[in-house]
Order: structure tokens, then sequence, then C-alpha cells
């Protein structure tokens, strides 16, 4: 099967497609034939070497996390689903033809797979960095690079549970920010106090990684009210880096739920191949995504 692989860490001039064995479902698993995988930041920083506790790496290595296809074989102890099934989930190297999912569910009515391989890990962040922070119903929460994957999910989830929300990002995506039921300024010189004419902020999320996280301590007033998932220095601020996943399981079904009540919709911003992985990431490094980016198999 074809797979994008590297054999250290470094650039994305480091990935090729290359031959390589079909994965086996192992127990607990379901190996799909993937028709999508999701593009997420944590693929090019465990690229590029960076120390994320939740990600060790042997390599060579394999390259994604997030995928969408079609169930072709099924692990000793798993119940409730048949070869055939359209699925949704997280597992490993899935930037590869056949993949191997330990986290799954069953894709909600009218998705595409294209669309759905956006979802897993984007839900899981949003939902992990909302608890963190702290932020209650009838608070606002800052998002500073909301407009991507996960900023899309967070903004849509904490409308949903009653939190007021602000968004950062750039001119283009301020419509897309109020379309999600944010209140929306762009970043650049004088944005914290565009932000505070928008008003009082309780909690921060910086999802960007551009250094803001001085001015979203200025605006919260307390570090334990601010959560990083992009920027390793964050604790020296005081500041919570948030790179460990929480339950996958848990933000597939709430991904399931809230899209069937019509709550959460992200959009695909841009569609690769296999070969164009090394694009996927210089565009993804780069930021500025309305929504999310997805490599079809």
């Amino acid at each position: 099967m074809k797979k994008v692989s590297f054999t250290e860490f470094g650039g994305p001039d480091v990935l090729h497609v290359i031959e390589a064995e079909e994965p086996h479902a192992g127990p607990g698993q379901v190996r799909i034939a993937v028709r999508a995988a999701g593009v997420n930041p944590v693929d090019w920083r465990i690229r590029e070497g960076q120390i994320l506790k939740a990600h060790p790496v042997r390599l060579p290595a394999g390259v994604g996390l997030d995928a969408s296809g079609v169930v072709d074989e099924i692990g000793e102890g798993v119940e409730g689903f048949g070869i055939g099934d359209r699925v949704f989930g997280e597992g490993t190297d899935t930037y590869a033809e056949f993949a191997a999912l330990s986290a799954w569910a069953r894709m909600p009515d009218g998705l595409s797979f294209e669309e759905a391989a956006g979802y897993p890990s984007v839900v899981e962040t949003a939902l992990r960095v909302i608890g963190q922070v702290g932020v209650q119903p009838g608070q606002t929460l800052l998002v500073s690079g909301a407009s991507g994957g996960v900023g899309s999910a967070v903004l849509q989830i904490a409308r949903d549970r009653g939190i007021k929300v602000i968004g950062t990002a750039g001119a283009a995506n301020q419509d897309y920010l109020r379309s999600l039921g944010a209140l929306a300024t762009t970043y650049g010189p004088g944005w914290v106090d565009r932000v505070r004419r928008l008003g009082p902020v309780d909690a921060a999320l910086d999802l960007a990684g551009s250094g803001v996280i001085p001015e979203l301590l200025e605006l919260t007033r307390d570090p334990q009210k601010v959560v990083s998932i992009a920027d390793l220095n964050a604790p020296r601020f005081g500041v919570r880096f948030s790179g460990e996943a929480g339950s996958v399981p848990e933000a597939l079904a709430e991904a399931t739920a809230l899209i069937a009540r019509r709550k959460l919709h992200i959009p695909v911003d841009r569609t690769y191949t296999l070969a164009e992985a090394a694009k996927a990431h210089i565009d993804s490094r780069a930021g500025h995504t309305r929504g999310r980016r997805v490599i079809l198999i």
C-alpha cells in the first residue's frame, strides 16, 4: 500500500510516499480502507521532532492521526461494527491507503468522508481546552487564532453551552467567525484594545502560538484562565500548555450528537493528495485556515 513516511526529523522535505506493508486490526481496533485523512498541527510538530508526551515516535515513522473510511477488518473484542461500515476516528499513520483505528464512530448521515476526516482530534482538543480553561455559561471566552479547525469547533461548542465568544483571525475570516456566533476582530497592532471594546474577557485560548500569551494574561488577569495548544513556552508565563489528548471516544460521541443537532459544522478549506503531504504541512504551519485541511486517498 502507499503511505507517507519519514526516516528523520526535519522539514516538510523529509516526507515521502513509500510502498509499505498493510497494517492489521489488533485487539480492540478496526482497520479501514482510508478515504480521507485529517491534517493537524500535531502532525508537523511530530515530524519536526518536537517533544510531545502523548505521541512518542520511533523512526522510521508514518504520519497522521485522524481518518475516515470503510471498515475492512475487525480486531478481537470489537462488537457492534461490521465490514463495510463507514466510520471516522483516530489511529496511527493515517496518511495511507489503510490504517488501524483505536477509536472510531459511525459517520453521521449526510457527512462526506472528506468532511468526517476533519473532526476527531479537532473536537477532542476543543472539548479538552474548554474544560481546562474553566469557562462557564454566561462568561466570555477569547479565542486567539479562531478560524482554524480547533477554533471553529471551540466557537460552536462554547456557543452551544451558553458561553459568549470573541475570536481573532485575519481580515478575510471575520465574516466566517461571525457566522459561527462569535464577536470577531483582527489580530495585529491594537488588537488588545479592539478586544476590550467588545467586552471583558473571563478566559482565553491560544490556538495559533503567535506569541500572544502576555496579551492574553493582560486581558484575563489570571494565568489559570489561559490555555495554549500551540506555544511551548506557555509554562514560562505560568500558563498551561495542553498537549495530551483526553478521551477520543467521548469526543466522537459529542461530535456525532452536535452534528446531528446541526450545532457543529467544520468546512474543508483545502484538500491534498498523498503526494502533496509536504504542501499540506507547509500550509498547516502557515495558518490562516478557514476550517480544516484534508488529504484524500
